[in-house]
């Protein structure tokens, strides 16, 4: 194990590899390839650890890969990939969902440089509003890891990094105009002078979109009224970050973004909103001696909606939720890393709905050891949180890694997580419970990844029980905890480089996610989860010309609890084409859905027809 300051410096560092299994990425070269599984995260164990030495099944998409697959949202671009999948309520701007590992929607907590984000009365992210021309880099963990994060890990943790400065200053910008009116443009600048660094960039996005939600001759569906017309989307978002690199290692960084969003929908109660979402951070990282390192981070993020129905006021909505972090990373000896610390969050509702209870804390304390004896790595952790509105819960994990060689490994882990019920939950008028009990988890998996100079591969199997899952209860008209849920699961991901031209990525999932409960449901399936799901990413590069296809896979679903309401499999193919003009200028053009295929991820929500879209970029290298 690498010692931990050296571990610390080795994590600022902003690898342009995208590690497989991990980690792909659509620049690999040979070089690459073989130092793909090298790429430093964070996520997966609140300490830098190297993809190859983490237990845990994660995966990194950086900025470069980010700009070649030509993405226009986060959804777009993490859609398809092992283990995820995404519902979207009728196009851009629109709510979007991920199931992660067939899990609920909000069984994954979204960290944006640390400072966890969501909506306190949903649980869920608004990932629709995310810029995604501001992100950095995405690390994707799959697995419980509430032992380290507490409530809502029980799928996974996603943590998105915004652009930080290099060296030097340089400027960036992109425009995109397409379909639908589209059109896109971001513009910033990043750098450092001396130990002083930054990120300042600003973008927007607009679009007419299309007719969002079809609703049957009885005006019955999910938006409960016929209204044939176009639902657009417009946002804006500013992003500003500022650090401070000391001699010694330590770090200061000063985290600020907003996104303002307008956005049409469907509905008879509502059919359209302003929303903002803030993130604020303060991370504090300080070296105290050769084997110690003192993080000390507070932050405060905001999810806000204001409703309206033909442009009269409806509801209200606005959550607050401030987060404060200690954790300290002790180095005994070479080979073993103690961490240990604890946790705050209070999150806030302030709502045209009268809500019993507005506000809430928790209080969490977590302990995490790393030992690296030769080729085996081992994992364990425990945390206990202390909520004062549903009591206390207690989680762990464990996992161990066995490296055969440089280049093929094996992994096992096993955690337990939760999932504290939402405001919304317990308190929305005819519909929360204030007698639900938090969900519990149970996560099994098994892995072996392998890499040489142009491949590399991993198979991940897993195993995640949940108890009380909290599901809308037809028999009673309300949220209800259901007795049990199983999720079993194959996860295949390879990477392959033909030749210095020709490049393929493959992701595919094979789930059977199951209601285990004691009642008329049981055997069926959880909604919206589709048993099979792939993606295949096929490049071609060579004298500044990249060409490429993605094809995304999804099988079919059904819609409720009751599976009555099925959703057909569908098949979608994009077409992308990229030009570098010179070291600064490159031009892009993409199509989205060539085949036109009609298909939902939700019932009555209509999806993107086919598109086209064409970029400008400028980036000084």
């Amino acid at each position: 194990m690498k010692s931990l300051i050296s571990s610390r410096l080795a994590s600022t560092v902003l690898v342009s590899v995208a590690a497989f299994s991990s980690q792909t990425s659509y620049a690999a070269t040979e070089q690459a390839a073989k130092s793909a599984l090298d790429t430093v995260v964070v996520t997966a164990n609140r300490t830098a650890v190297t993809v190859n030495d983490s237990v845990s099944t994660v995966k990194v998409i950086d900025r470069e890969a980010i700009e070649k697959s030509q993405a226009r949202s986060v959804e777009d671009l993490l859609r398809g990939n092992a283990g995820m999948h995404f519902t979207n309520n009728g196009g851009q701007g629109k709510a979007t969902s991920l199931f992660l590992r067939g899990t609920n929607s909000d069984h994954v907590v979204v960290l944006v440089d640390g400072v966890k984000i969501g909506s306190a009365t949903l649980g869920s992210v608004a990932f629709q509003d995310l810029p995604i021309e501001q992100i950095e880099r995405i690390e994707v963990v799959r697995g419980a890891r509430s032992s380290l994060y507490g409530s809502d890990a029980i799928g996974g943790v996603i943590q998105i990094f915004t652009r930080k400065g290099g060296k030097g200053a340089r400027p960036f910008a992109s425009a995109t105009i397409g379909s639908q009116d589209t059109f896109d443009g971001s513009a910033g600048l990043s750098g450092s002078n001396g130990a002083l660094f930054y990120n300042l960039s600003a973008s927007g996005r607009h679009t007419t979109g299309f007719d969002s939600c079809e609703a049957e001759a009885n005006l019955t569906g999910a938006c409960f009224n016929d209204e044939p017309d176009k639902d657009g989307y417009e946002a804006f978002s500013g992003n500003a970050r500022l650090g401070y690199s000391f001699n010694n290692g330590s770090e200061l960084t000063v985290l600020a973004m907003e996104t303002n969003g307008d956005n049409e929908f469907d509905g008879n109660f509502q059919n359209s909103s302003e929303t903002r979402q803030r993130v604020f951070g303060l991370t504090s990282d300080l070296v105290l001696g050769n084997h110690y390192l003192l993080k000390v981070q507070a932050g405060r993020s905001s999810d806000e909606s204001e409703n309206f129905i033909d442009e009269a006021f409806a509801s209200e909505f606005d959550t607050l939720r401030d987060t404060v972090s200690l954790q300290n990373d002790i180095s005994l000896g070479k080979h073993v890393l103690l961490t240990f610390g604890g946790d705050y969050q209070r999150d806030e509702v302030d709502s045209s709905t009268d809500y019993e209870v507005k506000q809430r804390e928790n209080f969490g304390g977590f302990l995490q050891t790393q030992i690296d004896v030769g080729e085996v790595d081992l994992e364990l952790s425990g945390r206990h949180d202390d909520n004062d509105v549903y009591g206390s819960n207690t989680t762990f994990g464990m996992g161990v890694g066995y490296s055969v060689s440089d280049s093929l490994r094996f992994v096992a882990s096993h955690g337990t997580a939760y999932k504290a019920p939402t405001f919304n939950q317990l308190y929305f008028p005819f519909f929360g419970s204030p007698d639900l009990t938090p969900e519990e988890s149970r996560t099994t998996e098994l892995g072996v990844r392998a890499s040489n100079q142009n491949q590399h591969w991993a198979v991940t199997l897993f195993r995640t029980e949940i108890d009380e899952l909290i599901v809308y209860d037809a028999d009673i008209f309300a949220a209800n905890n259901l007795d049990k849920a199983v999720i079993e699961g194959l996860e295949l991901e390879l990477a392959h480089r033909f030749n210095k031209n020709w490049q393929a990525l493959v992701d595919m999932t094979f789930m059977s996610p199951l209601d285990d409960s004691d009642n008329a449901n049981k055997g069926n399936y959880l909604p919206r989860r589709p048993q099979r799901t792939a993606k295949l990413d096929l490049d071609y590069s060579d004298k500044g010309w990249s060409i490429g296809a993605t094809l995304n896979v999804a099988g079919s679903r059904y819609d409720n609890i009751a599976n009555t309401r099925k959703l057909s499999a569908y098949r979608t193919v994009d077409l992308r084409v990229e030009k570098e003009l010179n070291p600064e200028w490159t031009i892009q053009a993409k199509i989205e859905n060539l085949s036109d295929t009609d298909y939902q991820t939700a019932s009555f929500y209509n999806q993107q027809e086919r598109s086209v879209f064409f970029t400008v970029r400028y980036q000084p290298q």
